[in-house]
């Protein structure tokens, strides 16, 4: 199918993800499934169609755009460490900037944690994912890919603070404010403890991705 399977998943794959930022489509499907199967619904149908636009990029015509090099792997292996780590700390932690997950509730803005840092640890973790991967792979299928979706989570960033203080108005600023309060330096985390395991968890999943990516994608990731 080429060219016309690749525009039919990335189609597919960003209008799935407007789910999130209709707060009426939303709240009609977790009343009908639940927040717990709404999140477990949503996540495998991401999952799923973010293989299939994978899948159909490696079988689009292949256009050169540049060369690869050993040292490219290397980077990206770097930067993945660093999106595993981040996915970890966010994942199902309560964030009231967000839209996805626990969103606010047990939210401490005097220890925001990863969230004094940025308000969406996970959108920056998917940019990160999608620059890392844009570097080995200079073909024009893949750099359409992996460049739309940088594009999807820095502008995204900005549409969910836009929607989301629109919904809390005074509650947004006030929390905003008083975590970018908080010391850069230390981290505040809710629970060190907490964090530790959310650490080694994120290590596991960067363990758990080397070893996988030959067996879903095809291609080793390591030198």
């Amino acid at each position: 199918m080429g060219w016309a399977e690749y525009i039919l998943a990335l189609a597919v794959f960003f209008l799935s993800h407007r789910l999130p930022l209709r707060p009426r489509v939303k709240a009609a499907l977790v009343a009908r499934l639940g927040a717990r199967g709404f999140g477990l619904g949503y996540s495998a149908l991401s999952l799923g169609v973010l293989y299939w636009v994978i899948a159909a990029a490696g079988r689009a015509p292949h256009v050169p755009l540049w060369g690869w090099a050993a040292w490219q792997g290397h980077v990206t292996l770097a930067v993945m460490l660093g999106v595993c780590l981040l996915v970890a700390l966010a994942v199902a932690r309560p964030n009231p900037f967000s839209f996805g997950g626990r969103e606010g509730a047990g939210f401490d803005p005097a220890r925001p944690g990863l969230i004094r840092y940025t308000r969406h640890p996970l959108l920056w973790a998917l940019a990160l994912w999608a620059l890392a991967h844009l570097l080995p792979n200079g073909d024009l299928a893949h750099v359409l890919l992996f460049g739309l979706f940088a594009g999807f989570a820095l502008l995204g960033q900005w549409i969910v603070d836009r929607r989301r203080k629109g919904m809390m108005g005074a509650d947004w600023v006030r929390l905003d404010a008083a975590r970018r309060a908080v010391p850069l330096w230390p981290p505040r985390p809710a629970s060190w403890p907490a964090t530790a395991l959310r650490l080694g968890l994120g290590l596991a999943l960067y363990g758990l991705l080397i070893a996988a990516h030959p067996l879903v994608i095809g291609v080793s990731p390591l030198p």
